[in-house]
Formats: structure tokens, C-alpha cells, sequence
């Protein structure tokens, strides 16, 4: 699948030491320098509250569809992905008309990241059901796939429905628009297996590459289960890298990162292809400083 694909995910959200976020003014800068810097994609959360166990305090991200709209519009060149919506905050056939809009507007640079969401404080919060959520999942990918594949979709189930559903008008990639699918277990990775161009996951407790080599035969061992070329899967993991050979962020409001120098961390992304991914998304891009910060590894990373 050729060279390993580098992208930043952003961190639009709250600080949570300071409550405020990165405003659009930010966030516009810290993209045109991500593309300049010539990362492959930029990544958008679909997040809405977050209550951080140390202080029990919220905190709040942007939206994150109009956040890729506007995004869109400001960039050329860069891929722009969502990391991932949410089947549990959004209804499916409305999911796919803004997927369309925003491929349009992007001019087919769009990737489709798609997953189950997140119960708990935020889906509490909003109102959303706090159970079944994988199977709310599963069912919207029954309206996902045929409306982004065949255009149209006819489906009527336990939490969702499509009555003869058409999807026009299309974005400049129609059928192709890539679909990345979130999954951290045997059944969720299936259905990213079954159904996606790249399967999806991200770091937790380890941004080293071997805390995923488990979940990287789950998803070899589900491939073969279902006569899928293992090689016809992108793989994609989000995880945090923090240079020693400069100082480190006031906050790491995400994953526990790889640590070292330039070298050691493009060594460890080599780590990531070693094991079969195809992407490699950077979290934490919260302001230029980030990308100043990560352009180097970039540039140094280019021929994994």
C-alpha cells in the first residue's frame, strides 16, 4: 500500500487547564501550516463534552461537521477526515448528506470516518441513549453503506430507518469517498473488516507500536475468517509523540505519548508499518507550536 501516510488529528477542544478552546482563527492557521508542512490528512473528532476525572469539570469541543466544512473551504491540497462520527450522535441518512456536502466542498478530499460514539457523560448530556450501542452502530452502517455505495437505501430496523432513501446530489468522489471505520473489539473491528476501506483505532494506555499487536491479529484473524485479503485493509492508529530534545507542552490532554528524539519516534512509526498500519494519525494538534513541533518527524519520516 505504499509509504506510510502521516496525519494530524486536532484537538479542538477545551484546554483543560485553562478552559479555552482553540478558537476558528487558530485552527485555521494550525491547518494551512499542517499543509504546508505536507501532513496527508487532517483529522476532526466528532466529540461534544468531556469530563475530566481529575477535577470533575466539563469540557467542551467544536462541532465537529461544521468544523470540517470550514476546514474544507480553507485548505487545497491536504486530506481531511472525520475521527470519527458518531452513529450514536447522529442519525445515518443524515450523516451521509453532510459527508457529500463536505466532499464537495473539499473538492474530494474527503475520508469518511465513521464509528459506534460514546455513551456515558456526553451522550447523558445531549440526550442520546445511554445502551446498545454497538448494535445502534451496526444498524446505521445498514443506511450507511448502501447510500454511500449504491446511492440509495431502503431499511427499516430497531434504531434507524431509511424509506427509499435516495442520496443526491453526490460529491466529486461518489462510490469512492474512502470509508475508515472505527474498532477496538472482535465485533466492531468485524464490521470494519466487512465493510471498510481502513479499519481504525487509537492509543489508550501505550502509543508504542506493541500495545496494538494484539488488536493487529484480531484484525488479521478477522480477515481470513471472512475471505478478505488482509491486504486490501488500510490500517490506521492515533496516537501522541512528544520530542525530548525540546521542551514539552504545559498539557497532554491525550494518550500517553512516545517519547525521544526525532530519530527514536521515526523509528518507532516504523514500528507501525513493521506491523502492517498504513496511516499514522498525530493527536494533539491544539496550536502552531504542535505543528512546529511535529514537522521534523514528518519530514524525517517520509521514506517509512
Amino acid at each position: 500500500m505504499g509509504r506510510l501516510k502521516i496525519g494530524l488529528a486536532l484537538g479542538t477542544v477545551e484546554n483543560p487547564a485553562t478552559g479555552v478552546a482553540p478558537g476558528w482563527t487558530t485552527v485555521r492557521k494550525v491547518v494551512n501550516a499542517a499543509e504546508d508542512a505536507g501532513f496527508d490528512t487532517v483529522w476532526i473528532a466528532d466529540e461534544l463534552v468531556w469530563e475530566t476525572p481529575e477535577d470533575k469539570h466539563d469540557m467542551g469541543w467544536w462541532e465537529c461537521i461544521a468544523m470540517l466544512g470550514a476546514i474544507a473551504a480553507s485548505t487545497e491540497t491536504i486530506a481531511i477526515g472525520s475521527w470519527v462520527l458518531s452513529a450514536l450522535h447522529r442519525g445515518p441518512g443524515v450523516t451521509v448528506r453532510a459527508v457529500e456536502t463536505i466532499d464537495e466542498i473539499s473538492n474530494g478530499r474527503f475520508i469518511f470516518g465513521f464509528g459506534s460514539g460514546h455513551a456515558g457523560r456526553q451522550g447523558e448530556a445531549f440526550g442520546f441513549p445511554p445502551n446498545y450501542t454497538v448494535s445502534r452502530y451496526e444498524e446505521a452502517l445498514s443506511v450507511v453503506i448502501p447510500l454511500i455505495r449504491q446511492g440509495k437505501a431502503d431499511f427499516r430496523g430497531k434504531y434507524h430507518s431509511a424509506v427509499n432513501q435516495p442520496n443526491r446530489p453526490r460529491g466529486p468522489q461518489k462510490a469512492s469517498i474512502p470509508l475508515l471505520l472505527g474498532g477496538h473489539g472482535p465485533r466492531t473491528i468485524g464490521l470494519a473488516v466487512d465493510h471498510a476501506d481502513i479499519w481504525s483505532a487509537y492509543a489508550t494506555t501505550s502509543s508504542e507500536a506493541a500495545a496494538f499487536e494484539d488488536m493487529i491479529k484480531l484484525v488479521d484473524t478477522a480477515c481470513i475468517e471472512r475471505d478478505r485479503d488482509p491486504q486490501s485493509l488500510g490500517r490506521s492508529v492515533g496516537i501522541a509523540a512528544q520530542r525530548t530534545d525540546i521542551a514539552a507542552p504545559a498539557d497532554e490532554p491525550f494518550a500517553p505519548p512516545i517519547t525521544g528524539t526525532v530519530g527514536e519516534i521515526v523509528s518507532e512509526l516504523a514500528a507501525f508499518a513493521d506491523l502492517g498500519f498504513t496511516s499514522v494519525e498525530l493527536l494533539g494538534g491544539l496550536d502552531i507550536e504542535d505543528v512546529e513541533r511535529l514537522a521534523p518527524i514528518l519530514e524525517a519520516a517520509k521514506d517509512i
